[in-house]
């Protein structure tokens, strides 16, 4: 835990320096809050943008940040120091991993607030956030563990990031690529929030999301095992 806690204090401090992780965390907060106040229509959902920038915040942010700072630790030879350290893989992850939740989850919380959620419907939004958080971390994990740089990095992040956070998006218009959406945990929460005010998830969407998430861990689990945190 000491160790962990550790990892989690040093993220902190090198994210002040590190403005492309900095940037995940904070852009959809901010254009979530700016469009919300800036651009009213009539005939405009309520919480429209909200619902909107979660989903992507919920799909970009962590899986963007958390591939970066562990390929980005693993090229300069931070992670191998640490190994050296004594430090545990399990720690460094846990450290980072809870590092990298709550930085968006603080986003989640400051951008739904300002847009006037409140009560009930504002913790079951929050919850169902919390766990596409949770499942693109450990994504996000598994590409920062697969690459040897932060390029190979960002050439893997990038398309695994797309195809989660657009085509939830391209299923509202298009049926076809909606029979696929549906198996994607991203749908599925993008599905739940559809009425923002009376959040919920029926039983298939909770079946699919819980496939989604120890498939997910499957694929970390693997990635791990094959190229662990300091191999070359």
């Amino acid at each position: 835990m000491s160790e962990a806690t550790a990892i989690f204090r040093k993220q902190i401090l090198d994210t002040r320096k590190n403005k492309t992780v900095l940037i995940q965390f904070i852009l959809f907060p901010i254009m979530t809050i700016v469009m919300t106040n800036a651009v009213k229509m009539d005939d405009m959902p309520e919480l429209f943008y909200l619902k909107l920038f979660s989903i992507m915040y919920m799909a970009m942010a962590p899986i963007t940040s958390m591939s970066a700072i562990i390929s980005e630790e693993k090229e300069k030879g931070t992670l191998r120091a640490l190994m050296m350290s004594n430090v545990s893989p399990a720690s460094y992850l846990a450290g980072v991993g809870v590092y990298d939740f709550l930085a968006c989850m603080i986003g989640t919380v400051t951008m739904s607030n300002f847009c006037g959620m409140e009560g009930r419907s504002w913790y079951a939004y929050l919850l169902v956030i919390a766990s596409g958080l949770v499942i693109s971390t450990i994504l996000g994990a598994a590409i920062g563990v697969m690459a040897k740089d932060q390029m190979s990095a960002t050439s893997l992040s990038v398309p695994v990031m797309c195809l989660f956070t657009f085509l939830p998006m391209i299923a509202q218009f298009n049926d076809t690529v909606g029979k696929v959406a549906k198996y994607f945990y991203t749908e599925q929460l993008y599905r739940a929030l559809s009425d923002i005010n009376n959040v919920k998830i029926d039983a298939e969407g909770l079946v699919i999301i819980i496939a989604n998430a120890l498939l997910i861990l499957g694929f970390f689990v693997l990635a791990f095992r094959k190229e662990g945190l300091t191999r070359e």
